[in-house]
């Protein structure tokens, strides 16, 4: 991968200066896995700092042989590097949701090169940051109507991952329980929420390509700021 492709990417790397990114590159470690593969059990977290080159994924509580989807990532976002900064135990782990490729790097190498990169440091600080408004934004909208709140899902995602098309905004189509529990409202919820904006025009769900398009995006976010 080209360092230019890699910074395009990636958010985080965004303000690093070249000479991190080629190091970044030379001590990377690939991964794919296939859909439904965990990517990163619950007892592995804190070894490595993990990036989406393509594909998605769930964070997911475990609990016994229950599990709560509580986040959906895709392309360009990263994940494990709060357990690398904190060292805390988890009971979470990371499922592919589709085809996943990944690069990891190891946790003392990427503490290193926060140490060496200050404005790496900083922009990593500020994506942590736009994820806790994001947590903080869920928690103002739980009283807010199911439909509300799975627009502001659909919208959120689209933002962070979608791909523009002549359909509208692209994403995966997400299995609908994992939907359902990002966004703590009901499967049946979900799925008749789907279906009226469907019948509306406003996303237009693929199943054959599992894919979202998000075909009136202005109308949905209309509908999501309505908490």
């Amino acid at each position: 991968m080209q360092i230019e492709v890699f910074s395009e990417i990636f958010p985080l790397l965004s303000t690093a200066n070249p000479q991190t990114l080629e190091w970044l590159l030379n001590i990377a470690i690939e991964h794919e896995y296939p859909s439904e593969r965990a990517v990163l059990m619950e007892d592995a977290w804190g070894n490595a700092v993990y990036f989406i080159v393509s594909g998605w994924v769930k964070v997911r509580r475990t609990k016994d042989d229950d599990s709560l989807a509580l986040a959906i990532l895709g392309r360009g976002d990263f994940f494990g590097e709060m357990a690398v900064l904190d060292e805390s135990p988890r009971s979470t782990d990371v499922i592919a949701l589709s085809s996943v490729k990944l690069l990891s790097i190891a946790r003392e190498r990427f503490i290193q090169i926060l140490f060496k990169d200050p404005q790496l440091h900083h922009r990593m600080l500020q994506l942590m940051v736009r994820r806790l408004r994001l947590i903080n934004q869920r928690l103002e909208m739980r009283s807010s109507p199911p439909a509300v709140k799975l627009a502001h899902t659909l919208v959120s995602l689209s933002d962070s991952y979608g791909q523009e098309s002549a359909a509208g905004k692209e994403i995966f189509k997400i299995p609908f329980k994992d939907l359902a529990e990002v966004t703590e409202i009901s499967v049946q919820e979900t799925t008749q929420i789907i279906e009226k904006l469907q019948e509306k025009g406003w996303i237009n769900v693929d199943q054959a390509n599992s894919t979202i398009y998000l075909a009136n995006y202005k109308q949905l976010v209309n509908l999501a700021s309505k908490f």
